[in-house]
C-alpha cells in the first residue's frame, strides 16, 4: 500500500481526515470533500441533464461527500451562459440525480443563483438587473437599478428553486453569493451605490434570501452559502475584515448550516478558480478567519485551488475548515477519496491547475473535461477504461510523451503486453518540455502519474530507441498491435536570418531553461516570437526576464497570450509580463533578424521598426513527426503525430487508439488513415 504522503508502506494507521464523515443538519456526508458548482455546459435547453446526472453520480460512487449542482438561475431572465441551468426547470434532473446518488450516501445540494450585472443578455435579450447601474468590468454592459419589485421576484424565486430541489429529494440548497453573484454585488461598495434600505443595510437582501429559503425547505434540509469574503479591491469592495463581519451577523441568524468561503469580485473573477501560477489552497488563511468568526455555529468549507490530498487533509487537521472543496481534483480524479480512503493516495490523477478543459464559460461551449482525464463530462457515452480485453496481445508504443504514455497505461490496464520506446533519455515529451517556467512545473506532475502508473502494471521502457519502419513490419508479423505517438518537428521560419543569429525553437529553448541558465543564449536582448498567442512564449519570456535577461515579446496580436483568455490567465499574465519588464511588440510580424536587430512590420499598417535582438527564441507552430508513418500509412497514430495540438488530444487520441486494439481482435491490423486520425470513431468514442 500506499502512504497518504505518497511514500511506500503501510496504510495509515488513521483514515485520512478528509475520508471522514460530517453531519450536516440531520445528515451525515460520508467524506469532508466537496464537489462544487461550476459551470459544464451539460445542460439540455436550461434542464439538469442525463449528462449531469452521470457527471455527478460517478464523484458521488468515487467517495465526494457533498455535490452541489450547477448553479440554475432563480428567475428566467436571468441566464448568464447558453446553457445555464434554469431552477423552474430542473426538478426532474434534480430528482433523478437523488435517486441514482442515494446508494452512496452523498449530499446533494442544488446551487442556486442570479448573475446580475455580470450576467449576459445575449441569451435573455433583456435588460441585465443589478443594485445599481454600475458598468461590469468584463462584459462593460450597464445593468439597469433593481426596483422592488425586481427584488421580491428574486427572493421569491430562490424560495421556488429551493422548494422544489427539497421536493426533487436532494438534501437541501446552495444559495450564491460568490464572486459572480448579484448577492454579492449587493454586499459590495464597488456595486452597491443605492440610496435606500438594500444600500443602507448591504446584507439586507442576502438575509431576506435566506429567511424566505429556510421557510421554504423547512428545519430538516441544509441550507449552504457559498460566500465572497475578499474582492482584493480594499479601496470599495468587500475585505475580509468586513467579511468577518458579514459572517458572524449571517452565522447569528441560526439559518444556516455550511459556509464555503471564496474570494474575486468584478474587477479579479479569474482569482476564484486560478491557473497554476497561483499557489494552491490560497485561501487557508482567509477560511481560517470567517471559520473563527462563525464561532462554531456552522460548518465552513476551504476553497480555492485544492487539488492534493495531502494539503487537504492538512487543512482540515490544522482546524482551517470542516470540509474542503476539491471540484477540479474531482474531475482530474473522480475516485479521489476511495483512493485516499485506501491508501493510495499516490495514485490519485494529478490536476494541472490548468484550466485548459474544465473552465468552459466561453462562446465555444466546450463540454466540461480534463487534460488528463478525458472521460470526464462524457460519462454517458464514452467506453470504459476499465476492464480486460478478451484477446491480450503484445503491443508496440512508439514515443513516450503524453499520447504514448497513456495509450501505454490503458493497453497494461487492459491486460495487454506493452513495450513503449522512446528516442529520448526521458519520459514526457513535449508536456514535460513545457513544465518550465513560473507556474507551469504542475504540467510535469502529469507526465510522473502516467509513467509510475506504466510502471506499476508492467509496462517495459526503452530510452534512446530509434524505430524503424522494419522493426514495424516485424511486430506486426509477429501479431504486435503497434501505435505511433512519435511528436512534433520545427517548423520552417518564414523569415531570413543568418546561421550566428538563427531563431532557437521553442522546445530546444525549454530544454535549455530547464537545465537552469539563460546563458546559453548570447548576450543582450532576447525576443521571444509568439505568432500562436499561446503559453509557452509567455513562460519562455517570464523564465528570461527573471534570469536578468532583457526580453521584447513579439505578436501579431493585439494582447500578449491570446489563447490564455479560454484559462483565464490571460489578464493576471500581462500582469506578470509588465511587472517583469518584459517589452509587448504587439500587432507586429518579424520580418528579418540579424546585425543585433529584428526587423518587425505593423500587422496593420505594414511600417517597419526595429528592435534590439541577440537571440530570438521562436515559439510558432509546429508539424507532426510523420517519416514513419509516410513509410507505414494507416498505422494508428495519436497526438501531435497527427497534427501538433495540447496535452488534451494527446491523452485523448492515446485512449482511443488503445481502447481500439482490444476492439479490433479478429480484424485486419491496420486501420484506415482518417480512424487512425480519430475522425471516424464519434464524439465520445474510446474516452
Amino acid at each position: 500500500m500506499t502512504a497518504i504522503d505518497g511514500s511506500p508502506g503501510a496504510s495509515p494507521a488513521t483514515p485520512p481526515a478528509l475520508t471522514r464523515p460530517l453531519a450536516l443538519r440531520a445528515r451525515t456526508a460520508p467524506s469532508r470533500v466537496l464537489f462544487g458548482p461550476h459551470e459544464t455546459n451539460l445542460a439540455r435547453r436550461r434542464e439538469i441533464s442525463d449528462r449531469h446526472v452521470a457527471y455527478y453520480a460517478r464523484r458521488a460512487a468515487g467517495g465526494a461527500g457533498v455535490i452541489v449542482t450547477e448553479t440554475a438561475s432563480v428567475t428566467a431572465d436571468d441566464w448568464p451562459y447558453e446553457r445555464a441551468p434554469l431552477a423552474a426547470d430542473c426538478g426532474q434532473g434534480w430528482a433523478t440525480l437523488a435517486a441514482a446518488v442515494r446508494p452512496h450516501g452523498t449530499i446533494v445540494l442544488a446551487g442556486l443563483g442570479h448573475a446580475g450585472g455580470q450576467g449576459s443578455s445575449a441569451y435573455s435579450q433583456a435588460a441585465l438587473w443589478a443594485p445599481s447601474p454600475v458598468a461590469d468590468a468584463a462584459s462593460r454592459e450597464l445593468p439597469a437599478e433593481l426596483e422592488r419589485d425586481g427584488i421580491d421576484a428574486i427572493v421569491a424565486g430562490f424560495a421556488a428553486g429551493a422548494a422544489l430541489a427539497v421536493a426533487a429529494g436532494l438534501a437541501g440548497v446552495e444559495i450564491d453569493a460568490g464572486p459572480l453573484a448579484l448577492l454579492r454585488q449587493f454586499h459590495s461598495g464597488l456595486t452597491n451605490h443605492r440610496g435606500d434600505e438594500y444600500g443602507a443595510d448591504r446584507l439586507l437582501l442576502t438575509r431576506e434570501v435566506l429567511t424566505a429559503v429556510r421557510a421554504a425547505i423547512g428545519d430538516e434540509a441544509i441550507l449552504s452559502l457559498r460566500l465572497c469574503c475578499d474582492e482584493l479591491a480594499p479601496w470599495a469592495g468587500v475585505t475580509p475584515e468586513q467579511a468577518a463581519e458579514q459572517v458572524d451577523a449571517l452565522a447569528g441568524l441560526g439559518l444556516l448550516d455550511l459556509l464555503v468561503v471564496t474570494r474575486g469580485g468584478p474587477y479579479s473573477t479569474t482569482a476564484y478558480r486560478p491557473t497554476s501560477h497561483t499557489a494552491p489552497t490560497f485561501n487557508r488563511d482567509l477560511c481560517a478567519a470567517m471559520r473563527t468568526a462563525a464561532a462554531g455555529r456552522l460548518s465552513v468549507a476551504l476553497q480555492g485551488s485544492v487539488v492534493d490530498v495531502a494539503a487537504a487533509d492538512a487543512a482540515l487537521a490544522d482546524g482551517v475548515a470542516d470540509l474542503v472543496e476539491m471540484t477540479r481534483a474531482q474531475i482530474a480524479d473522480p475516485e479521489l477519496v476511495a483512493k485516499a480512503r485506501a491508501g493510495d493516495a499516490a495514485r490519485v490523477r494529478p490536476c494541472l491547475l490548468c484550466n485548459q478543459a474544465c473552465r468552459v464559460r466561453d462562446n465555444r461551449n466546450p463540454i466540461v473535461s480534463c487534460v488528463g482525464e478525458p472521460r470526464s463530462g462524457h460519462e454517458t457515452e464514452d467506453l470504459p477504461v476499465e476492464g480486460t480485453d478478451a484477446r491480450a496481445r503484445d503491443a508496440l508504443v512508439v514515443g513516450g510523451g503524453p499520447a504514448g504514455l497513456e495509450a501505454a497505461r490503458v493497453l497494461a490496464t487492459r491486460g495487454h503486453r506493452v513495450t513503449l520506446t522512446t528516442n529520448d533519455t526521458v519520459l514526457g515529451g513535449a508536456l514535460r518540455g513545457a513544465a518550465v517556467g513560473p507556474g507551469r512545473e504542475r504540467l510535469a506532475l502529469l507526465v510522473d502519474w502516467l509513467a509510475a502508473e506504466c510502471e506499476r502494471l508492467g509496462v517495459r521502457f526503452r530510452f534512446e530507441k530509434t524505430v524503424t519502419a522494419a522493426d514495424l513490419d516485424a511486430a506486426e508479423a509477429a501479431g504486435t498491435a503497434v501505435i505511433l505517438a512519435t511528436g512534433s518537428v520545427t517548423a520552417g521560419r518564414a523569415y531570413p536570418a543568418p546561421p550566428d543569429a538563427a531563431p532557437v525553437d521553442s522546445w530546444p529553448a525549454l530544454s535549455l531553461l530547464e537545465a537552469g541558465t539563460a546563458d546559453v543564449l548570447p548576450g543582450g536582448p532576447v525576443v521571444v516570437h509568439d505568432p500562436v498567442g499561446g503559453p509557452v512564449a509567455i513562460g519562455i519570456a517570464e523564465w528570461l526576464a527573471a534570469a536578468g535577461r532583457d526580453v521584447a515579446l513579439v505578436t501579431p496580436d493585439q494582447v500578449a497570450g491570446t489563447l490564455l483568455s479560454l484559462t483565464g490567465d490571460l489578464a493576471p499574465a500581462n500582469t506578470r509580463l509588465a511587472q517583469a519588464g518584459v517589452r509587448r511588440e504587439l500587432r507586429a510580424l518579424i520580418r528579418e533578424v540579424g546585425d543585433g536587430r529584428a526587423v518587425l512590420e505593423d500587422v496593420w499598417t505594414g511600417a517597419r521598426r526595429e528592435i534590439g535582438c541577440a537571440a530570438v527564441v521562436d515559439c510558432g507552430h509546429r508539424l507532426p513527426r510523420e517519416d514513419l508513418y509516410l513509410e507505414r500509412p494507416g498505422t494508428p497514430r495519436a497526438g501531435d503525430c497527427v497534427a501538433p495540438r495540447t496535452a488534451l488530444e494527446a491523452v485523448l487520441e492515446g485512449r482511443r487508439r488503445a481502447l481500439e486494439v482490444g476492439a479490433a481482435a479478429g480484424r485486419p491490423r491496420r486501420v484506415p488513415v482518417a480512424a487512425a486520425a480519430g475522425t471516424a470513431t464519434g464524439e465520445g468514442a474510446g474516452r
